[in-house]
């Protein structure tokens, strides 16, 4: 009985854990059942989606950079492509070994090791980095052989911007850098569509027209929807959106014109700005020194940027857009065009010149060249009287020379279509007070600080563009326009083209007589005047005023003499002119720093372009030799047709003749002719297939200004 029970009772055991067993095992199915339903039916929509996408990339695809060209057709921004070897960081496990062991493959110099350890604390790990750019066929052969030995590296295809003349509208053009973190914080505030525009693209504007026109030119970012293996392999391509080209910049600037005017500055400081009245296009934007932008374009190197920044000359200063200069003598136009205007002094007031001018104790002087003797208006500006502007200075008071003048563009911006413009200064007493609000002793005008302006000294402060933009109005009768540099944006595509207008701004209120005084004195300068030598000969009539303006200002009891050693602290030279003087088609404003009288300088560099602009003339190389010395007037030499003058880069079309006649002959002796022939185009080589330009070893710094000093000694 006792064994019948035990049975019984080890039989009911087992039930027991067989039911717990089977309810465990109940339980366990429903669970699985549970999350299959959850997971197949109600996350089916979401799970679909990450499964899809894990099998499918979105590649975006950068859009061709947009070119940008000069008001003739020649190219002088475009693209090339060419193979880069890229690191990705993350996915390498050590990444200086794995550089060494690349080395071995393809070259790897120690400026492009420093480049990539820059991008890498610029940038995040998982982004791909280029360790070398612009690979040749040789080096992606030799690494794809070989690349199953470096996990994280590839080759990829990268377009490159190109700068086919180099140096030349350097600082208009801008260049383009690979983006920065600055940049891509910057970018997050951006419009979603904006944001999704710019995926995939490594490099963007960083300056000048580059930068001011970055959403012209970029284009519009395409797509390839892949679908992809678990190796991450692409299998084949499920959706394709091809990406849309930026636009073409069509620029008002006559690049051959600009390239004359920075070979005629050479290795000396200086800015020009030449505009058309008629409509506000630049014709030529020029600041000297400049850089080679293709430098910037895959990441300038530590020496090259240390030889460009620490440069005394500062080539990476616009002088013609941030570069701020006192305008000396070339102010005494818009002085007497302000008495006109406010009926302060009539043309016909005579002023007794004794080439001294006493105020307050102390005694403005004259340059040694003038002459003494009763002057009108017109002879006062003819002869540069520095007494007559003194006077008038004095009698109009800084408060109304700042109001009639503010609105000739003078100390305020003219925006421009660039960024980076500066303001410039047009002294007030308001200004001074906001100037020195955390000086209060200095915020007070004095009545002496006054006389200086009338003679473009003292506190005033320009720049070229805002020169030859008032320049431009004052030859016009008052008609005013915001200067512009694009003048059409073409649509590749639709190929469509957009004109840019310069914004009219409402004319000035000048009376046509009063203006007729100053453009005929601005006209005796070039004829009896302080340029008369200059433009001896000239085929059209202009109407100028030369400038030379203190760089420092004298201390008391010092002399121009004892501080002329010191090239730095010479004076400027500055010219300001019109031409055809019936009906202005151009108008300038140039500077050469430290080289003097404006008469030796400056105003020969003018002559010379409106002798292309006008008649169509480029300077014989001698002439152009010696006007970089400062050695010349008028032209001398045999001048030559402008088509005759090929640009950096290119041949000129007799070089292009004689090829096509060597072509001939070879083809006539059955010999196969290296030489391009006379009907193949002028070819500007890529900066792939040619050396870079070499660094300037001079650099600008900021431009020099005048102190609010009298303007004792200053020359005309």
């Amino acid at each position: 009985m006792t064994v019948l029970k035990n049975v019984k009772q080890e039989l009911g055991r087992f039930r027991l854990r067989l039911l717990a067993a089977a309810a465990f095992v109940l339980f366990s199915f429903g669970l699985l059942l549970a999350r299959l339903v959850f997971l197949q039916v109600i996350q089916h929509e979401s799970l679909s989606d990450r499964a899809e996408s894990n099998r499918i990339t979105v590649v975006p695809i950068v859009p061709n950079r947009g070119l940008i060209k000069d008001r003739n057709g020649i190219v002088l921004a475009s693209n090339y492509s060419a193979y880069t070897l890229e690191i990705t960081p993350s996915k390498v496990p050590d990444l200086e070994a794995t550089i060494d062991a690349l080395a071995q493959v393809v070259e790897v110099q120690p400026r492009d090791r420093r480049r990539f350890k820059r991008l890498m604390s610029e940038n995040k790990n998982f982004e791909s980095l280029p360790i070398r750019t612009k690979l040749s066929e040789a080096e992606v052969a030799r690494f794809t052989a070989q690349r199953f030995r470096f996990p994280g590296v590839e080759i990829k295809a990268r377009l490159f911007r190109s700068y086919p003349l180099g140096e030349v509208g350097s600082h208009l053009i801008g260049y383009i850098g690979r983006i920065n973190q600055a940049e891509k914080k910057a970018m997050d505030e951006w419009e979603e569509e904006d944001i999704a525009n710019y995926r995939g693209t490594e490099y963007i504007g960083k300056l000048g027209l580059e930068q001011s026109y970055e959403r012209e030119l970029h284009g519009i970012t395409g797509f390839e929807q892949v679908e992809t293996s678990a190796g991450g392999r692409a299998v084949r391509r499920l959706a394709h959106r091809p990406p849309t080209p930026g636009n073409t910049l069509m620029l008002s600037i006559d690049i051959r014109l600009q390239a004359l005017v920075e070979e005629l500055y050479k290795d000396r400081r200086g800015a020009l700005v030449a505009i058309d009245p008629r409509n506000g296009e630049v014709l030529a934007f020029v600041s000297k020194p400049t850089f080679d932008p293709n430098l910037f374009v895959d990441g300038i190197d530590a020496d090259s940027w240390r030889d460009l920044n620490e440069d005394l000359d500062k080539p990476l200063l616009n002088r013609a857009l941030r570069g701020t200069y006192p305008p000396g003598s070339t102010f005494k136009p818009f002085m007497a065009m302000a008495a006109l205007n406010s009926g302060k002094r009539s043309a016909s007031t005579v002023i007794m010149d004794n080439l001294t001018y006493s105020f307050g104790g102390r005694t403005f002087g004259s340059p040694e060249s003038d002459r003494p003797g009763p002057k009108d208006m017109r002879l006062a500006i003819v002869s540069s009287s520095n007494v007559y502007f003194y006077s008038l200075a004095n009698e109009m008071g800084v408060d109304l020379i700042h109001d009639e003048l503010e609105p000739f563009g003078f100390g305020r911006k003219t925006e421009i279509d660039v960024q980076g413009e500066v303001s410039g200064v047009l002294p007030s007493q308001a200004w001074k007070r906001r100037y020195f609000a955390r000086s209060p002793a200095n915020q007070k005008w004095f009545a002496g600080e006054t006389i200086s302006l009338g003679i473009g000294q003292g506190y005033n402060n320009f720049t070229m563009l805002q020169i030859a933009t008032a320049v431009s109005t004052l030859s016009t009768g008052g008609q005013r326009f915001k200067p512009r540099l694009v003048r059409e944006i073409e649509d590749v595509v639709r190929h469509e083209q957009r004109r840019i207008a310069s914004d009219a701004l409402p004319p000035l209120p000048l009376k046509p007589e009063q203006v007729e005084v100053i453009r005929n004195a601005m006209y005796g300068v070039t004829v009896e005047g302080t340029s008369t030598e200059v433009f001896r000969g000239a085929g059209y009539k202009s109407g100028g005023k030369t400038g030379t303006a203190q760089a420092v200002g004298l201390k008391a009891g010092e002399r121009y003499k004892d501080i002329k050693a010191d090239e730095r602290k010479r004076d400027h030279s500055l010219y300001v002119a019109f031409a055809p003087l019936e009906a202005p088609t151009i108008a300038l404003a140039a500077i050469v720093e430290n080289a003097g009288f404006g008469s030796t300088s400056a105003a020969p560099i003018a002559r010379r372009v409106f002798d292309f602009m006008l008649m169509g003339q480029y300077p014989s190389e001698e002439d152009i030799a010696l006007t970089q010395q400062g050695k010349t007037k008028a032209p001398v030499g045999q001048p030559r047709r402008i088509d005759q003058v090929p640009l950096p880069g290119q041949v000129s079309q007799a070089e292009a003749a004689a090829s096509g006649v060597v072509a001939a002959a070879s083809a006539a002796s059955g010999v196969a002719a290296t030489a391009p022939t006379a009907a193949s185009a002028p070819r500007i080589p890529s900066p792939a297939a040619r050396p870079s330009s070499a660094v300037s070893t001079s650099r600008p710094a900021s431009a020099p200004r005048a102190l609010p000093a009298g303007a004792s000694g200053v020359r005309p």
